[in-house]
């Protein structure tokens, strides 16, 4: 978890230089700050110092080292259950064909039939995957 901590550190730290760098630059350059970019690296800088502190503030309060930090620990001494996973589910697949057709509609302007369009397939896509266990051969 230390590597962690120090990995967001110093990418927040590099986000908000970015971020000055960046406001700087356009000042100079175009004579005026380009709002839309520096605010969203400054914010993208903030995101990863909250990510840090709370890293930080989990490991002072835990006390220790998580077992994937530990030299010599084996995959054995991991949790065991890390979810459920289906590799044989097609559902993922629907859900980000209508995720990226909803996506799609909304990026090429004030055309949002294809949206419209699309949101039938993600609901169906959502709905799909979430009862996949309480129907058909892997019902429980």
């Amino acid at each position: 978890m230390k590597s962690n901590i120090v990995i967001f550190w110093i990418l927040t730290a590099y986000l908000v230089l970015l971020a000055a760098v960046y406001t700087v630059w356009n000042l100079i350059d175009h004579g005026g700050v380009e709002w839309v970019g520096s605010t969203a690296i400054l914010l993208s800088g903030g995101l990863t110092g909250f990510i840090a502190f709370y890293l930080q503030l989990t490991r002072s309060k835990q006390g220790g080292e998580l077992i994937e930090d530990l030299e010599d620990s084996d995959i054995d001494d991991g949790d065991p259950e890390l979810g459920e996973f289906s590799p044989w589910s097609w559902w993922p697949i629907v859900l980000a064909f209508g995720a990226s057709l909803v996506v799609l509609g909304l990026c090429i302007g004030f055309e949002f039939w294809l949206a419209f369009l699309a949101a039938p397939i993600v609901l169906v896509g959502v709905v799909g995957w979430v009862y996949e266990y309480y129907r058909g051969n892997f019902a429980r």
